[in-house]
């Protein structure tokens, strides 16, 4: 029965990683993104684009315009308020940026779930459509005294507090629409 709950959770991980690569994640203080920039004047391209480090307070600064605000924005809409933020103040005409986070360069250091109850526990690496399942299989699978019936999500509010969700694995590993998606930093608690 372990054998087969096993299999049935790799076999969800290949959807995931599919869908994975297409999504957005909101940038976060401390998130490292590579800024580049074109439709500006040769000698300032390579002053403007480089790697950015999102301060504590939400912010990258720029060349020309000081602070920008990065901290909850998508990189696709941090583009678009860089891009806008020059033409408003009439600094370039029509600049064209693109944003991207490298993990490789510490992006997202702060981006995993943790995951109790499994033959590996701690915390594993978290990506956009990451279900409960999978990181319970990111785990090595439920250890021999865990319960799936009596999971629960522990996620933190943005006001601070903390939610018990609890959440029945054993029916999800038969109708995964019963699965839940993670958040960064959710806890997957499977207890004895």
């Amino acid at each position: 029965m372990k054998a087969l709950l096993l299999l049935f959770l790799c076999a969800l991980t290949a959807p995931w990683m599919a869908r994975a690569q297409t999504s957005e994640l909101p940038l976060r203080p401390g998130d490292r993104i590579t800024l580049t920039i074109g439709g500006v004047p040769p000698e300032e391209i390579q002053q403007i684009s480089k790697v950015y480090t999102i301060a504590e307070n939400g912010v990258i600064s720029l060349l020309h315009i000081q602070e920008v605000k990065a901290a909850g924005l998508k990189p696709s809409e941090l583009q678009r308020a860089v891009e806008a933020t020059y033409r408003r103040e009439e600094i370039y005409t029509n600049p064209t940026v693109t944003i991207s986070i490298d993990d490789a360069l510490g992006g997202a250091p702060s981006r995993v779930v943790y995951v109790v109850g499994v033959m590996q526990p701690g915390p594993k690496p978290f990506k956009p459509g990451l279900t409960a399942l999978q990181a319970v299989n990111a785990g090595g699978g439920p250890n021999p005294y865990a319960s799936m019936r009596k999971a629960q999500i522990i996620r933190s509010r943005q006001d601070g507090t903390r939610q018990s969700i609890p959440v029945d694995l054993s029916k999800a590993i038969k109708d995964p629409s019963l699965d839940m998606v993670l958040q960064p930093d959710d806890q997957v608690i499977l207890p004895e």
